[in-house]
């Protein structure tokens, strides 16, 4: 098994620079600039539609008000998605570009939308339908979201723009600037347009999903699942983050298909489509990728070894509400060759449970789309609409995870039990060492004197607070002037000037390199952590903030 993780180690390098395509990173930032319009509509359908499970229905008129903002928001999703993905891409591309001939990323946002009603709206006497502008337009944005930034590229690159006289403001230059790429982008779709209904009597929404219903149906097969949830626990394997990998290629499946069971549990019938958001956030990743849940009340009440005892315990609560890095990087389970068969088995276990009670059973698939860091239970039991089923499947993954993972952590914590016998002295000697460090790291500090902003960044900005709290308590402790907050990596972009210090969670990694070139003559310091090494100064406030100011010095 350990030879087999070397050689997957190896490939990592193959793995990060799929993970860093700036074109599934597009449809990443997409949908976490738009996770707020996901929630914000959810609420009102769960307003509206919760209290049906109790026998409770809402006057037609209190229906209407509650889904007119339902409508309002997710019901012009794809249009927003066409934004927000268009916008990730021009900054990625701007990243590359001289920083004197940039690409105005509000006009390719604008170019986008306009290009997404041409292609993908469909037209009707009076304006628009709205039929594909909300979920059936994803695969539409997403078009729209990659072709656009494209044309403005080739227009900034090769110099293809309407100049102007110096003496013009520089505002009204851009302005002219954008005139050929915004019309050449919005002449293409018109074209494209007509000649597309031309040759097949639909708009091109209605078509690309023709096209790609036969992938959405074997996604919600028993392979397509195992392949799904099990490629993101193997990217974890891996040391990185695997929903950033495999979510871009299923999101538009996500968010559809939620959808069309919420329509099929309003008619009174069975919402069979299984692949969802909250299929992936309470089902295969229960309490985080790898299903850690389990294993980590493991770790917490039935481990003989000091550290997977501390871990265990630091770490139930952040992964009952889906934060399982602490985890991940403390036990460790990342490349871990114990770990390796049930990290990838239970996710895949879980998923074909819940096909089998939606399939055979008769139970909902998800209706409402919760946020992920909801309690994995309860988001499973509230995301099903209160199914009585939905209680009896938690148990029976509850029990299940739990035999998967056994032997294996007995296993483990056998090995460490025995290990940690022998290194007590030898930690006492590092802490001796560790403190004085921290006392000279202090007196420096302290004469610094001026007040230094610092940026954690991970993924989704769950487990990068876990690090920007550290800090703070660390400073306040020691009475210096250091600031920190907590991001998701790609909200950073305009902000990078504000901090002295960007600290890359672990499962981000990869992304130092763009980091330093963002970075790069704007006095900012960019970094990035390993696994224990972050755990650890996470846990501890003190060590925190000398890792700020040994990575300022």
């Amino acid at each position: 098994m350990k030879a087999i993780v070397n050689k997957i180690e190896k490939m990592k390098p193959v793995f990060e620079k799929i993970s860093n395509n700036p074109y599934l990173r597009a449809i990443r930032d997409g949908f976490i600039s738009l996770i707020p319009v996901i929630l914000f509509s959810s609420f009102f359908i769960l307003i509206a539609y919760v209290p049906n499970a109790f026998g409770f229905h809402w006057d037609t008129s209190i229906e209407t008000i509650l889904m007119k903002a339902y409508n309002g928001s997710m019901g012009i999703l794809g249009l927003l998605m066409a934004a927000t993905v268009t916008k990730s891409l021009t900054e990625n591309f701007n990243n590359k570009l001289p920083k004197t001939n940039q690409i105005n990323s509000v006009s390719t946002m604008v170019a986008a939308i306009i290009g997404f009603v041409i292609i993908g709206v469909d037209p009707i006497e009076g304006g628009f339908s709205t039929g594909f502008m909300g979920t059936k337009g994803l695969l539409t944005a997403f078009v729209v979201g990659f072709i656009v930034p494209n044309v403005y590229r080739f227009c900034v690159k090769n110099n293809i723009t309407v100049k102007m006289p110096e003496e013009v403001p520089g505002n009204i230059s851009q302005t002219f600037k954008d005139l050929i790429p915004i019309t050449l982008s919005t002449v293409f779709f018109w074209l494209f347009d007509l000649g597309f209904r031309t040759l097949t009597g639909a708009g091109f929404s209605e078509k690309i999903i023709e096209v790609f219903q036969p992938i959405f149906s074997a996604a919600d097969g028993y392979l397509g699942l195992a392949l799904i949830f099990g490629a993101m626990a193997f990217f974890w394997f891996v040391g990185i983050h695997g929903p950033s990998i495999v979510e871009p290629a299923v999101s538009a499946i996500y968010i559809t298909n939620v959808e069309l069971n919420m329509h099929l549990y309003q008619a009174g019938e069975h919402a069979p489509n299984i692949l969802s958001q909250g299929t992936q956030y309470f089902v295969a990743t229960l309490g985080g990728t790898g299903a850690t849940l389990v294993i980590t009340l493991m770790f917490a009440f039935l481990a003989r070894s000091k550290q997977l005892k501390t871990i265990g315990r630091a770490s139930s609560i952040p992964v009952l509400f889906g934060v399982n890095e602490p985890m991940l990087f403390g036990a460790p389970i990342v490349l871990n060759p114990i770990f390796f068969i049930p990290f990838i088995a239970a996710p895949i276990v879980n998923v074909w449970l819940f096909k089998f009670f939606v399939d055979f059973l008769g139970m909902n698939g998800f209706i409402y789309n919760l946020p992920w860091t909801t309690p994995g239970p309860l988001g499973l039991i509230m995301g099903t609409g209160f199914a009585g089923l939905a209680i009896v499947l938690m148990v029976v993954l509850l029990v299940v995870d739990f035999l998967i993972y056994f032997p294996f952590f007995k296993a483990y914590d056998n090995e460490l039990v025995a290990k940690e016998s022998n290194e007590e002295s030898v930690n006492e000697e590092i802490q001796v060492v560790e403190n004085q460090v921290a006392q000279e790291v202090a007196s420096v500090m302290k004469e610094a004197g001026s007040k230094k902003n610092v940026l954690v960044l991970c993924a989704n900005g769950a487990t990068s607070s876990m690090l920007a709290n550290a800090i703070k308590k660390g400073a306040k402790e020691k009475g210096v002037a250091v600031d920190s907050t907590a991001m998701a990596y790609g909200q950073h972009k305009d902000l990078i000037s504000e901090f002295d210090l960007i600290v890359l969670a672990p499962q981000m990694a990869s992304m130092l390199k763009e980091l330093q070139e963002d970075t790069n003559g704007k006095g900012t310091r960019a970094v990035s952590t390993t696994g224990a090494e972050y755990v650890a100064l996470a846990k501890a406030p003190e060590q925190a903030i000398n890792f700020v100011f040994e990575s300022l010095a």
